[in-house]
């Protein structure tokens, strides 16, 4: 029977850890941030004035990427849908400013670097530690599937992760069925899984599903305790296994 102390709480017959992927275990920030503005200029390229406005809804400001924007924690769709509502309000037809958004969004996957971002530091070690204590983990990301298969891939990742689920399927996060169907894919009951992600939708997708418990992660991004979260870490370091 596996416990994980975390901070100043334990979690007591763990089985499993589910993972978030874009600012948990990857640094993707940067190429995050950068691939709002690209979208957000070629939109508005075609649609003068609603640059600016794009970039707020992406959650992209003069500090940088919120790490609880919708370009952070969205899904590729959820970004699509809010970027040609903002073209709607100038008075395009819905399809037409669908058009126009997913052939910017395209257009920009097309020139845009696709090698995985480096992962956080520490979180090799801690994976291979979690994963030979005989733990089974899980990423479950607002990225699509093959973006999560290519991250562990990249990583050499494939060993230690038996659950590698994106925003494709007919639910994406906050979706407490999400959570559900990955412990399912894990063998593992939610009441014996933990959540580890750095926003609100992961903490609330884990806890309606029934999570053991829910570790919100920061990286020194944010000095506030993550809403949601039972306790909020820097690093991955600080997950320590006890039996």
């Amino acid at each position: 029977m596996i416990s994980i102390d975390c901070l100043s709480r334990q979690f007591p017959d763990i089985q499993a850890i589910i993972f978030d992927k874009d600012g948990t275990l990857e640094d993707s920030g940067d190429y995050l941030r950068n691939l709002a503005q690209k979208r957000a200029r070629l939109i508005d390229a075609q649609i003068p004035g609603v640059g600016e406005p794009l970039l707020m809804a992406f959650g992209v400001n003069d500090r940088g990427l919120d790490p609880a924007g919708l370009q952070a924690v969205g899904s590729r769709y959820e970004n699509e849908i809010a970027a040609a509502a903002y073209i709607a309000e100038t008075g395009r037809g819905w399809s037409a400013a669908l058009d126009i958004v997913r052939g910017a969004f395209n257009e920009v996957d097309r020139v845009m670097e696709s090698t995985p971002n480096a992962m956080f530091p520490g979180c090799a070690d801690a994976i291979a530690i979690l994963a030979g204590a005989g733990l089974k983990l899980g990423i479950v990301s607002a990225a699509t599937t093959s973006q999560v298969v290519k991250f562990a891939n990249y990583h050499r990742l494939q060993s230690d992760f038996q659950v590698l689920l994106g925003s494709d399927l007919q639910f994406a996060k906050p979706d407490p069925r999400l959570f559900q169907f990955a412990c399912q894919e894990l063998g593992v009951k939610p009441a014996h899984t933990l959540m580890v992600g750095d926003s609100r939708w992961d903490m609330v997708m884990a806890s309606q599903g029934g999570a053991a418990g829910c570790i919100g992660i920061s990286w020194g991004r944010f000095t506030q305790p993550l809403a949601g979260a039972d306790v909020s870490i820097e690093n991955l370091s600080q997950l320590r296994i006890s039996r």
